[in-house]
């Protein structure tokens, strides 16, 4: 038995000397998994995620880091083997083959004062023991932001105008009373859980080449290839809350994985408060799309898609949906994205059956309704036969649909083949996302009514339409 001890311990000796054994070979280099480690944008006063670099030595004997330092120091936060204070770090053994774990965030440093994102750049050097000097560069963009609300309660405007100068970040629950104004290039970053309500008017024109964007405030990734954007839910919603008549115009507004996209509720029983929509486009929500409750409503070329429940619920009012593309693919991806699964939800639901308060009228021209379920419209009413909304020139998948005014339409066939969009899906692996416009032999070419498109002869992206044979939807194809 003490034989076998001694032999067991000699090999172990010699394995220790082996794997150990510093090498003092000048030549010997460290291999890491980036030579820039970049962080997205990130807002000042906000901290960042932390990012993983990788050491490595590929050499056979072991190699020794003596010291590891940051040129400034101020603007990354480095964590090696547990230590933050890199001037304790000293005689650190990497043994050949192995690996050491490097953990970077960027400092909660101040506003920089400026309204344009700026870079930070940094280097982390590694001096060996041997002499050689290795570095990698450490590079973030640092944004200031117009901070409103307050972490964990409600703060609250009288009015409220965002301008472009710089982004926003609201916290919690924001309520403005009265108007609200936001200017072509305006970024809204929502926190977790924050919402937007407004009981006034609410003026948002944006521009194609400016749009207004309204989103969750992570600007990192989740993987790779996944950015937080494509998360659902990352934050609550935007209500437009009123017992007045009001006007809401909306133009080139991108709002963006929520719960809840843009909810309209008034208790007016006689003039409704009126929403106009036009280029706007309202995505990946994990509930709502866009809700209108006793709100009369013009939707012109106007994307609202992937919710995980009704992408467009109208209840009392009336309601024009033209040139808009409406598409329920929520959760239709290789990777589960989103935190909630989709509900078994129309991409359309028309509530007539209201006994109190305004009658619904909800209407739809040259626009698509379509998605991955087999029905994708509901209209609820009483007397199918007495419904007064209109139905023309669209292309939809439903199989409910049994109102007079619903003719001139192509229906979606189980034996259709052709694509109707460019791409209904998400494959992370290839980096391809959603693309709602048309496919090249898409059903919804040219078959749209000519008079109902005329108003409106560009499309979402300023392409032009064909008057005489106008693609349904808010994109025509080129």
């Amino acid at each position: 038995m003490r034989k076998f001890l001694l032999i067991i311990l000699c090999i172990g000796a010699l394995t220790a000397c082996r794997e150990y054994q510093p090498s003092s070979d000048p030549g010997a280099k460290l291999a890491f998994s980036c030579d820039t480690l970049c962080f997205d944008t990130v807002l000042t006063e906000q901290g960042s995620v932390t990012l993983q670099l990788m050491v490595y030595n590929p050499n056979k004997e072991s190699v020794i880091i003596d010291r590891v330092w940051l040129d400034d120091g101020e603007a990354f936060k480095v964590n090696i083997d547990g230590e933050q204070d890199l001037s304790r770090l000293s005689d650190l053994p990497i043994y050949g083959g192995d690996s050491l774990f490097v953990f970077v965030r960027v400092a909660d440093f101040g506003a920089t004062g400026v309204n344009d994102a700026v870079l930070i750049e940094d280097r982390l050097h590694f001096h060996l023991q041997t002499g050689s000097t290795q570095s990698v560069i450490l590079e973030a963009y640092s944004q200031d932001a117009e901070r409103l609300g307050i972490k964990g309660g409600r703060q609250q405007y009288r009015t409220y105008h965002f301008t472009a100068d710089k982004p926003y970040l609201l916290f919690d629950t924001v309520i403005v009373t009265g108007n609200v104004t936001i200017d072509a290039g305006t970024t809204i970053y929502m926190h977790n859980g924050a919402a937007l309500y407004i009981g006034g008017n609410m003026t948002a024109i944006g521009t194609h080449a400016e749009p207004i964007t309204i989103r969750g405030d992570r600007l990192d990734r989740l993987f790779d290839s996944v950015p937080y954007l494509y998360a659902a839910g990352s934050w609550d919603g935007i209500y437009l809350q009123t017992d007045v008549p009001r006007t809401y115009h909306l133009q080139y507004v991108d709002i963006l994985s929520g719960n809840v996209g843009l909810y309209a509720y008034s208790t007016c029983s006689g003039r409704l408060p009126k929403l106009a929509m036009n280029g706007c486009r309202i995505h990946n929500h994990s509930l709502y799309g866009l809700v209108l409750v006793n709100t009369d409503a013009t939707v012109v070329n106007t994307e609202i898609s992937n919710c995980a429940s009704y992408c467009v619920y109208c209840s009392g009012g009336t309601h024009d949906f033209i040139h808009s593309t409406i598409a329920s693919y929520f959760g239709y991806t290789t990777i589960h994205v989103q935190s909630v699964a989709k509900e078994d939800a129309a991409a359309v639901f028309i509530d007539n059956l209201q006994k109190t308060g305004p009658k619904t009228t909800s209407s739809f021209y040259n626009s698509i309704i379509t998605g991955y379920q087999k029905n994708q419209l509901v209209v609820a009413t009483p007397f199918d036969q007495y419904y007064p909304g209109i139905f023309l020139g669209n292309y939809l998948k439903t199989d409910s649909l049994r109102i007079p005014h619903a003719q001139e339409n192509i229906y979606w066939q189980k034996s259709d083949t052709n694509a109707v969009f460019r791409n209904d899906f998400y494959e992370y692996k290839k980096y391809v996302y959603y693309d709602f416009r048309l496919d090249s032999l898409s059903p919804a070419i040219g078959i749209g009514d000519s008079i109902a498109a005329l108003p409106y002869s560009t499309d979402r992206n300023g392409i032009s339409r064909s008057m005489q044979k106008p693609d349904a939807g808010c994109y025509q194809h080129e």
